[in-house]
């Protein structure tokens, strides 16, 4: 894993045409500005503000998908299940920060207590505070860690008496859905299985195969080969680490797997790859 005691470089995105990089603000805070993309249902223990800069997306929280239009806030709590679709034909654009509960202050107990009824603020919605938050966040790029949290407090003061909360409980948590990404997002680096999964939750490796299929329209390995290739991809933008630790620390058998299963979804090498977020580096830079 990647030293979490110094800042870690974050790249824009993963296609062609994005903006130069930001880099985290201090350990606690990612900022990160990419195109709009498909992104596999997981959760974080982190906080999670998404502001659309160009087009749309939709944000899918739980078994719902919520539409955003440029100038739309959308606000993920802790530990809730997310994922992101782009289905315009038109390529869409959204920064993101990502905040560890430990800069959100007195907010912390809350975001762990409450969920939002409906996670997205229409541009008419959002505060004038809160979009001056976000573009200070994104246009400053390296705020020092105590900027950066204050920037978090704002956004969490002018957006969360909006939002309408309920609580956890109420919202089901816990059922097989949950369970499902909250074991791969924690095992997804060791020799997971389905059967191995299923025996763990105490369900049949039908009934999980019909989560997978049914909730998140795919299969088993390819859902966990997307959690990996996105963790993968983080490394190969933010560190110099060699491509061998990489698909090994993402939970890759071999190599030739690795090298494979990228290849179907980004169509280059995992070592092409880093060479065009350079490229694309360098060319931001000048």
């Amino acid at each position: 894993m990647p030293d979490e005691n110094r800042k870690q470089t974050f790249f824009a995105g993963r296609e062609e045409g994005m903006y130069p990089f930001y880099e985290a603000a201090g350990p606690d805070i990612r900022l990160i500005d990419k195109e709009s993309e498909h992104t596999a249902p997981h959760l974080h223990r982190a906080m999670e503000f998404v502001y659309v800069t160009r087009g749309s997306l939709e944000l899918g929280m739980g078994r719902e998908l919520y539409h955003m239009e440029e100038g739309d806030l959308g606000i993920v709590f802790p530990d809730m299940i997310h994922h992101y679709q782009a289905f315009s034909k038109e390529r869409g654009r959204a920064f993101y920060v990502i905040a560890n509960p430990g800069v959100c202050g007195v907010f912390g107990e809350e975001l762990l207590k409450y969920a939002p009824e409906n996670p997205v603020l229409p541009k008419e919605k959002v505060p004038g505070e809160a979009v001056n938050a976000m573009m200070c966040l994104k246009w400053t790029g390296e705020p020092d860690p105590v900027a950066g949290q204050a920037y978090v407090q704002i956004l969490l003061a002018k957006c969360i008496p909006l939002l309408g909360l309920t609580e956890r409980n109420r919202q089901g948590s816990g059922d097989l859905v949950e369970q499902s990404v909250a074991y791969v997002s924690a095992h997804f680096r060791e020799p997971v299985t389905l059967e191995g999964m299923a025996l763990e939750l105490g369900v049949s490796r039908y009934v999980l195969s019909r989560v997978f299929s049914g909730v998140f329209h795919t299969n088993f390995n390819r859902y966990v080969n997307e959690i990996r290739l996105s963790y993968a991809c983080d490394l190969l933008e933010c560190t110099e680490r060699s491509i061998t630790e990489i698909y090994m620390d993402a939970g890759f058998e071999s190599q030739r797997t690795f090298n494979r299963v990228f290849r179907e979804a980004y169509r280059v090498t995992p070592r092409e790859y880093r060479m065009r977020q350079r490229e694309k580096l360098l060319a931001g830079k000048e």
